[in-house]
Parts: structure tokens; sequence; C-alpha cells
């Protein structure tokens, strides 16, 4: 028996192609059409993915409630999902909502108090029965995900231990008459060695742990991995539909003996399917609604401001650098920061205006550069509603931040800070905790690590402790506009940007 399984990873709704260096790939209709391919050729196909499939979305999806994204996934195919960090981006009552929508299984395995705060998930496994060979989904919510959240997202929920959770569930399932076992982890690798291809991170630290696996549907990270470990497949897609999984697996369907398996990664490139008419039908009237309020043009950019490849989380970036000065000027504070994992699209973005005689970098419009950039390209980049804070920090609190913030390096990680209005140098040679060097005020003046206050501009989400910024959580900060509006606004008064670095972050050798 020959089973079949497709996955994405870390989809955020993106319902419209991505442009990879001109070529329009993923999106809602595309994707529908190549899976409908897929079990055109084999109908004994599963297609899943491993959370976050819907929050920090693009405004096609963020500004109706993620319901576009839901009803997509609906309409292809999926049969199971797991929760992520951004699926309770709106808490769980939202959540709730999601899942009552869905047509598709979401399940968990190692979420404490999951039936007290949200209902309709299979726990601790899920098992469908395809052509008589029971298969196990298995689903896991990555252990930082409360931090990355505002607080009081998870309800009461709590997160449990992966692996002892997963081999309980895994364990459970058998004892039910499964025979296929397949993970769905919302964590993925962090760093890939290019010469090996072999990668490190939760991931793999979960595929190491466990074992009696088939299956490990990584995510979450926008690293591709291709790697078995103790005899399961581990496999992790480019975010947003870039790259999808199909993974094969030819079973003796009475004793679940996989005799022969394979895994092949596509890229899903628009050009070479027919997009799928019932998802573009469905999508029309969102896309009708939302062109009146985001289709407006603020400004030129004479180039692209890339964001991806986990740039913005290892690194000053030029579209980091524009944000956080948008926040700092329009309040008129010293500093400003945000933090690399909320910015979610380059400039310009995949938003779609109406105008197909604009300058864009997506197929069908004219071409540039210079780019024309709207309302809706602010909204990509921050999908999430979070406003801008103001308040004071101390010397000690920033230089606490700031070695936070470069923590996880050399690995890419959300939490990486964009500044302005000051700059510092680290060094990774420099034990944990000491690797900040030095730290100056835009014009050169250090800043010390004392009581000396400065005031500052922040997303609230860090300065209510999001990921892992607790230095901030003293009760101080005064909330102000919506970061994509203060983004928007910002861009409008400068009629045409240009992305630059300033070497405001230095990372010695």
């Amino acid at each position: 028996m020959d089973l079949q399984f497709l996955s994405v990873s870390d989809w955020h709704a993106q319902l419209d192609p991505l442009n990879v260096s001109g070529v329009e790939i993923g999106g809602a209709a595309v994707l529908s059409a190549y899976f409908q391919n897929e079990r055109t050729a084999n109908p004994n196909t599963m297609t899943v993915t491993a959370g976050d499939a819907f929050g920090a979305s693009p405004p096609l999806a963020s500004f109706f409630n993620e319901e576009p994204a839901v009803k997509a996934m609906n309409l292809m195919g999926f049969d199971a999902d797991a929760f992520g960090n951004h699926n309770f981006d709106k808490g769980v009552t939202h959540l709730q909502s999601m899942i009552d929508l869905a047509d598709y299984a979401f399940v968990s395995s190692n979420l404490n108090n999951l039936s007290a705060n949200l209902t309709g998930v299979e726990a601790p496994y899920y098992i469908m029965d395809v052509a008589g060979v029971r298969v196990a989904f298995i689903g896991i919510t990555n252990p930082s995900a409360p931090s990355q959240v505002f607080p009081g997202s998870f309800g009461t929920i709590t997160v449990a231990n992966p692996i002892p959770a997963a081999m309980a569930a895994k364990d459970a399932a058998k004892a039910a008459g499964a025979k296929i076992f397949v993970a769905l982890i919302h964590d993925g690798a962090t760093l890939c060695d290019t010469m090996t291809q072999t990668c490190s991170g939760p991931l793999i630290d979960f595929a190491k742990g466990v074992n009696g696996f088939h299956i490990v549907f990584g995510d979450h990270t926008d690293i591709q991995v291709n790697e078995v470990i103790n005899g399961a497949h581990v496999v992790e897609n480019r975010s947003k539909g870039r790259t999808y999984a199909r993974v094969g697996l030819s079973v003796i369907p009475w004793t679940g003996f996989v005799t022969k398996s394979s895994v092949t990664i596509v890229s899903p490139v628009k050009s070479a399917v027919t997009p799928d008419a019932a998802v573009e039908a469905m999508l029309q009237p969102y896309r009708t609604q939302i062109s009146a309020q985001l289709d407006g043009v603020i400004s030129v950019a004479t180039e692209i401001f890339p964001r991806g490849n986990n740039i913005e989380r290892l690194g000053e970036v030029a579209i980091g650098n524009l944000a956080a000065d948008s926040a700092r000027i329009t309040y008129g504070t010293q500093l400003a920061m945000l933090n690399g994992g909320g910015i979610r699209a380059p400039v310009p973005s995949t938003y779609a205006p109406a105008n197909t005689m604009l300058r864009r970098t997506s197929a069908g419009y004219a071409s540039g550069p210079p780019y024309d950039i709207v309302v809706g390209d602010a909204y990509e980049v921050f999908p999430f509603g979070n406003a801008v804070v103001t308040r004071t920090v101390t010397g000690v609190q920033l230089w606490a931040a700031m070695e936070h913030g470069i923590s996880s390096l050399p690995g890419a990680s959300g939490k990486f800070p964009q500044i302005s209005g000051f700059g510092f140098t680290y060094s990774l040679m420099a034990a944990p905790g000491s690797r900040i060097t030095e730290m100056h005020l835009a014009g050169g003046m250090p800043i010390p690590k004392d009581q000396t206050s400065f005031t500052m501009a922040l997303p609230d989400f860090i300065n209510s402790g999001g990921d892992g910024y607790t230095m901030f959580v003293d009760g101080q900060g005064v909330t102000r506009e919506l970061q994509a509006d203060v983004f928007a606004d910002h861009i409008l008064t400068l009629t045409t940007i240009t992305p630059t670095i300033e070497g405001r972050i230095v990372g010695l050798p």
C-alpha cells in the first residue's frame, strides 16, 4: 500500500503567491491545484501542517479574523493541523472560532488544561484510516510559544515537554491500532550546515529524542530540512508555501512495516498549473472589501526592502531601520526598537492592489524599480495589531535587552532587535550575557550601563515581556497608535524611501 503525505510549514495564510526571484510561487489557489494533482496520482494522500497556518497573516486574512485562511484550507483539502504560537495571537476565544470553522482536525499532544480552554481538538492523537492503514498524527506545540504571544493569550493552557508527551501519545495511538506514526511539531531547525546538509535546533533534538515515528514534520523557522533521524523522515519546508513536501511510504497494511520511502521537496510554481477557481472565487469578496481600505499609494521605494531567509532575525536590515525610525520619529523619543520576528513581509509585499498599473514585484503589475508602496504593504509588514508604546528605559535595562536580543546568535531568533537612535557592537566570542562590547547614541555618545534614563518607543508586545524581554515589565508605558499605522504614516511623509544599512548593529569577528 502506497501512502502519500503532503505538508506545508508556517503557511501564515499566504493566500497570494510569493515572488521568488521573479517567479510566482505558492498561494492558496496554486497550492490547491498542486494538491489536487497529487491526490489524482495517489488517492491515499493526507495533507497536513504543524501550526501557524494562520496568524501573523497578510491583510487578506488578518483583516477578516483569519476566516479566509481556514476557508481556503478547507478547499485545499487539509486533513490535520497542530497548534503553533501564532494560532494564539488573538487568544483562545478566537482560536475556538477557527477550530469550529475548520473541516480538518486540530490535534494536540502536549498542551495541559486543553479541554478547559478549547473544544473540538483531537487529543492526544488523531487517527485516520487510509485504505485500511491506521495512521496516527501527534501534534506538538513549541515550548516557547507562550512567550511569543501576549500574556493571557493561552488562557490557562501550559505547554508540556514535547518528547515525553509525543511518546505517550504515540504509545496510546499504537494501543488504539495505529500502524503509522506522524509527528506534527511546531518547532524547527535553527542552523544547517550547507556542506553536510545536517541541521541542528529543536526539531532535530525532538527527532533524536523520540522513537517509533515514521515521519516528523517540522515548522516555525523557515529552514528547509530533509534528513533521516532514528528511522524517521524529518522534514521542514520553507515558510508561506514557498515549498511543500511529498513523503511516500510503501506500507504492508496488516503490520505497518514500511518497505520503501521517499521525500520530495516541491516548489509550487504558479505557471505550471491552473489555479483552483473555487479558492479564487471564495477569496474575491474579501479582496473587494479590502481594496478600498488599503490600495492607496503612500510612497515610492527606489529598491526592495528585503525580508526573509531569517535576515531580520540575524542582523540589521533596512526594513528594520525604517520601522524603528518610524516609531522614534513619530513620537520624538531618543530610542526605538522592535523584534525582528515582528517584521513579516518585505516592502513592497505580496499585497495585491486592484490597480495593476502600479509598479510592484508581483506578476501582473507594472515592473520596477522604483516601486509604488501602498497602505496594504504596512499591514503585511505588521499584521499583528500591535501598538507602539512610549516609555523611559535605563541604561541597565537597555544593555540587558540587547544582550537578550542577540543571545540566540549565531542561530536566528525572532527576538533579534531592530533599532533606531542608538547602536551597539557585540562579540560572539564573549561569554553569553557579556557579548555587548559597547553601546552608543546615534551621535556617538556612550550609553552607560547604569540608571541613566532615555525615552524609547517599542511595540506593546515587547513592553509586555514578549519574546522574553522581561526587563521591560515594570509597569511603564503609554500606548500609542497601531504599529502598522505609524509605519504607513511615516512612509507617507518621506515620499521616497531607499533601503539603507547604517552599521547600527556590528558583530566583531
